[in-house]
């Protein structure tokens, strides 16, 4: 990789984070699921979009800005005991051939995205969805009060 290859590669990485993060945001509210980003969970991993819908399913997205991002980034496993549903948010670019079929998946810019490949849907257990929902609930109060 040339010096000007990498460097607009780390220089885009959070511009490109960033818009994949707000657009899948959006489209889990075009959804009908209440989001917030970046949610730490009980397994001490991060969640960068952590939404919850009407009947309180729970759905967490991973955003990948890039190709490296995924390829060093492998924690992606250990969202599943902590969702309903598991996607993969990427931008329009995102070379979509390498991600596993396993998760849903996502392609998003700044203003919204589409849902490319559904997610299997595996059931939390009910001590498990309440104690998330919980979480999730205080978290957002929290983040309003800051705000």
């Amino acid at each position: 990789m040339s010096a000007i290859a990498h460097l607009e590669l780390v220089f885009s990485r959070p511009e490109t984070t960033l818009s994949v993060t707000r657009g899948a945001a959006r489209l889990m509210m075009d959804m009908g699921y209440a989001p917030l980003l970046e949610v730490c969970l009980p397994n001490g991993r991060r969640a960068d979009v952590m939404a919850i819908g009407r009947k309180g399913d729970i759905v967490i997205c991973e955003v990948k800005s890039g190709v490296e991002d995924y390829r060093v980034d492998r924690k992606w496993h250990e969202y599943g005991p902590f969702c309903d549903a598991f996607f993969f948010a990427v931008a329009p670019e995102f070379p979509q051939d390498i991600l596993p079929d396993e998760p849903g998946l996502i392609v998003a810019d700044g203003f919204g995205g589409a849902v490319v490949r559904d997610a299997p849907v595996i059931g939390l257990a009910p001590a498990r969805r309440k104690a998330l929902t919980l979480a999730f609930a205080r978290l957002g109060a929290m983040r309003t009060l800051r705000d």
